[in-house]
């Protein structure tokens, strides 16, 4: 820890010290940078395995570390679907380490040769991937996105300062202690994974000013309050979504078997996740036969169902949907569910409502699925799945560091490829022009 660092952390993050300790970090990931864009891929892997070594090793640091947290977000009387994107146990840490050694198998991007071609002139021209430089991470509650983040930028030849929430704290120090560890033991500058060291509000704004021209992208992974502001205050590119307002549509084409499955598993496998199913819309054409089952297999799994009338009318238990429920990002064990005219009413309840993150058909009808794969806008668009399978490491990107459902270069699961740019190297013979 150097001593600008030391101070803002002994004055608890005082504002005169956290614009220097930002601007600071910001000059020591760009000079990291600089030698992680020309690492060889086996010593960046040779540093993602000591650093998925150090996180088994420090497992009962990093619990120790992560009960402090969890206790200060019951006092604080979080929801539970927080605690659980809180919670660390030997499982996720588990987890943690084998997806940063999954991130270790793949490809390295870097220097990839994406295509090349020749011209009539004899110039040969290839379009190679490069690394984006340094990367910023703002995120809440989530404490392995310290360790994905960390490892995904590391591959792809990034360096990252990683901005934790203040109810992570703990946690994210601990993981990324770990991080440290394994880039020390490949040789590898240690800048190329920073954690902002105090939780001072003004970190972020530093971060979305750039850091003095430093910082080349902001992911931010959280609530709506978080990537509101990172998206209207920064002044470099982000990749972000808003919310995961992720819909299930079961077309009349729909085997029942199947739809009850995909259903319960979209919304109840882990509610609190953007990939998580927050409507349900049942083709009007099946309401006789699939209505019903499906609403009692969520009430029976321990989910609020909030519908409209017609699904009121099939079990006591359903609550009255509001206007507003329909296009919520629940993020916990709550679903609305809506009757549609079949596959238009389903295209244009999603048009309205979705957030272009993930969404989902349940059909044997391939007409029907082709034509919502193709008309649906969003991000990740899934036919006979479930949602929650809207995760980078289930696509074998090893991990990511969040979904992206804007248009512009990454779109989808943010993982190494889509943490790099690309430059045009042309090779001449003496060739001038005229």
């Amino acid at each position: 820890m150097n001593s600008i660092t030391a101070n803002a952390v002994r004055d608890g993050g005082a504002a005169q010290d956290v614009a220097a300790l930002m601007l600071d970090l910001g000059r020591r990931a760009r000079a990291a940078s600089r030698v992680l864009a020309l690492a060889p891929a086996p010593r960046k892997n040779e540093a993602l395995h000591a650093m998925a070594a150090a996180l088994r090793a420090s497992r009962e640091a990093i619990l120790a570390a992560n009960a402090i947290d969890l206790q200060a977000a019951r006092e604080a009387g979080r929801p539970a679907s927080f605690i659980d994107r809180l919670t660390l146990d030997p499982a996720r840490i588990e987890s943690m380490a084998g997806g940063i050694e999954d991130i270790a198998g793949l490809a390295d991007p870097v220097g990839d040769v994406i295509a090349e071609w020749e011209r009539p002139n004899g110039l040969r021209i290839e379009r190679v991937r490069t690394p984006l430089g340094v990367i910023g991470v703002i995120y809440e509650s989530r404490p392995n996105v310290t360790a994905d983040a960390g490892a995904l930028c590391l591959k792809a030849g990034d360096a990252v300062i990683l901005r934790g929430g203040s109810e992570s704290f703990h946690s994210a120090r601990a993981i990324h202690a770990c991080l440290a560890q394994g880039l020390v033991a490949a040789g590898l500058p240690e800048d190329a994974i920073q954690l902002v060291p105090v939780t001072d509000r003004a970190a972020v704004g530093w971060m979305l000013k750039g850091l003095g021209g430093n910082l080349d992208v902001i992911v931010p992974r959280g609530g709506r309050s978080l990537v509101e502001r990172v998206q209207s205050e920064a002044r470099v590119p982000v990749f972000a979504h808003l919310e995961g307002i992720c819909h299930v549509y079961v077309d009349a084409g729909a085997d029942l078997a199947m739809a009850r499955d995909i259903v319960v598993n979209a919304k109840m496998r882990r509610t609190g996740i953007c990939g998580a199913a927050e409507t349900l819309l049942v083709d009007r054409r099946v309401a006789d036969t699939h209505l019903k089952p499906l609403v009692q297999d969520l009430i029976e799994a321990g989910c609020e169902v909030r519908g409209d009338e017609a699904t009121q009318a099939v079990d006591a238990r359903v609550v009255a949907a509001a206007p507003e429920d329909y296009g919520h990002e629940f993020l916990d064990a709550i679903i609305a569910v809506k009757l549609v005219d079949g596959i238009e009413g389903a295209l244009a309840h999603i048009a309205t409502h979705g957030s272009q993150h993930t969404e989902a058909v349940i059909t044997d009808d391939q007409a029907v699925a082709d034509r919502f794969l193709a008309e649906v806008d969003a991000a990740i668009v899934v036919h006979n799945a479930s949602t929650q399978f809207a995760d980078g490491g289930e696509f074998g990107m090893g991990a990511e560091i969040g979904i992206a459902t804007g248009r512009m270069h990454a779109r989808g699961p943010v993982g190494v490829e889509q943490l790099t740019s690309f430059n045009y190297r042309v090779r001449g013979t003496g060739q001038t022009r005229a």
